[in-house]
């Protein structure tokens, strides 16, 4: 989420937030602990969920834990959702905040200054700016997504992860909404998506950037996966010391030499320097490490997974080797596997969409891309036929033109209509209307970056003048004024 100062719309770190955002949880009898990092609060946790920040004090999160699916579940979803963007809008008002309808922040510095002021301290951010060279700061400027998060079978989850992949454009195109950066349109509808090459251009192993560039071909399997991220032509991420928890924050140490991953777990033992003390130490390879690195790659989806035992490294070796050797290990391993979508422009409904589309089409608009990814991944194999049909490489040349110009380009919305016929087929009659929003920008061709376009245009007058009206115009609403709370209930 992207706050923004309420009467001036400029970028809003947050100061005050998490200490309201408790008083808010505690009044409602609701147990907050907070997460801290040297001195600061930088998350709540909940029975139901983090609330924190993403890169930057700028940026807010909220990751809601697992809800179960079947009947009612996107319901489920949508009502929690939205008990929590309620609670993060009044928690900002004590920093004279509100969450804008945006999925980049529409002026926000990147500069070093900035960026030394709103960074969290996170220690995984020393390895990638000092030892890997990424340009970190690129995405210190509120770059946003909504995370559509949904669970697979093992034996599903590659499958799943390709048409993930592929119809990304259609995600990219119908949640677009980053058409400004840096006080000037872009002349892109999801200027957000164009984060990975800046970041990753400099870096210091030109692998980095390969994990973040459409693949050559669908994967075969999880050993095909597993190679491609971590075998020749990658170096593996700093590694943990011990078992990480949070792996954001977890103590690491860089391996001597800069093997890939797959050398390391290979190998008896690796010479390696903690990042922290500078201090060399010796690591032994684990399967907590293959686990851990998991987070490595910035494709427009990720396959996720939790494996409820670990097995020894030396079964996961001969798995890998084997043909759907890792599927079958993960099952024997009780994995829990979800696909996380990266493509989806953060959106929240604002009064400009309630004024156009009305309530219901406001009411979907926060759950309609994980709806989206839930029906695809509940019809895989109409989806699998989609893509074959369309093929993998001009799915792949797509993602250009919809991040450019969304549902202007014919090809694009082509693809959108197709996409959400196979999604609306997957999903219970009752859970579609959660499509409402996607179809609304389907049949308009209009998506957020094309309201808040007029709105800036409309502006016109200097920049402190534009970014005012669009913090009035695209401010998120409060659900009460769409009906977002007591939808499970209606359900």
């Amino acid at each position: 989420m992207v706050p923004v100062h309420a009467g001036t719309g400029t970028s809003q770190p947050v100061s005050r937030y998490f200490d309201a955002l408790r008083s808010i949880k505690l009044a409602k009898g609701v147990r907050a602990t907070p997460f801290m990092l040297q001195g600061h609060c930088v998350a709540l946790h909940t029975a139901t969920g983090e609330c924190g920040l993403d890169n930057g004090f700028n940026l807010l999160e909220t990751a809601l834990a697992p809800v179960n699916g079947g009947p009612g579940g996107l319901a489920r979803l949508a009502q929690l959702a939205h008990e929590e963007l309620a609670d993060t809008m009044a928690a900002l008002l004590a920093d004279d905040a509100c969450v804008l309808n945006a999925s980049q922040h529409p002026a926000c510095r990147r500069d070093a200054d900035w960026y030394s002021k709103v960074c969290v301290p996170r220690p995984i951010y020393d390895e990638l700016r000092g030892y890997r060279g990424w340009h970190h700061w690129e995405g210190i400027d509120a770059k946003a997504q909504n995370g559509a998060n949904t669970s697979v079978p093992v034996h599903d989850a590659v499958a799943a992860l390709n048409i993930s992949l592929a119809l990304a454009p259609a995600a990219i195109a119908l949640f677009g909404n980053s058409p400004l950066e840096s006080g000037r349109v872009t002349g892109l509808k999801e200027t957000r998506m164009t984060l990975w090459p800046r970041v990753f251009g400099p870096a210091r192993f030109a692998g980095d950037a390969w994990l973040s560039q459409y693949p050559g071909r669908p994967f075969h399997g999880l050993g095909d996966f597993f190679t491609w991220m971590f075998g020749e032509g990658t170096v593996s991420r700093a590694l943990p010391i011990s078992d990480a928890g949070d792996y954001k924050s977890a103590a690491t140490a860089v391996l001597a030499d800069d093997p890939c991953l797959s050398s390391f777990l290979k190998a008896p033992g690796w010479t390696a320097r903690c990042l922290d003390t500078g201090k060399v130490t010796h690591l032994l390879p684990d399967t907590a490490h293959f686990e851990y690195s998991q987070i490595g790659q910035f494709l427009d989806a990720r396959l996720r997974y939790a494996l409820r035992t670990r097995p020894p490294l030396a079964e996961l070796l001969a798995a890998w080797q084997q043909e759907h050797g890792l599927e079958q290990l993960f099952e024997q391993c009780g994995a829990q596997v979800y696909i996380e979508a990266r493509a989806p422009g953060a959106g929240f409904a604002d009064a400009v969409l309630l004024q156009e589309a009305g309530a219901e089409v406001a009411h979907s608009m926060l759950l309609a891309p994980i709806a989206l990814q839930c029906g695809l991944l509940a019809n895989l194999d109409e989806a699998g036929r989609l893509v074959a049909s369309w093929g993998w490489q001009p799915l792949g040349r797509l993602r250009q033109p919809a991040m450019r110009l969304g549902l202007e380009d014919d090809r694009v919305a082509a693809l959108c209509t197709e996409v959400l016929a196979v999604a609306r087929d997957g999903l219970a009659k009752a859970d579609r209307p959660w499509l409402a929003y996607a179809d609304h920008v389907l049949q308009t061709r209009r998506s957020a970056a094309d309201r808040m376009l007029a709105s800036w245009h409309t502006a016109g007058g200097s920049l402190e003048d534009r970014l005012a009206l669009i913090a009035r115009r695209h401010a998120a609403l409060h659900p009460d004024q769409y009906g977002g709370l007591g939808a499970a209930q209606q359900v």
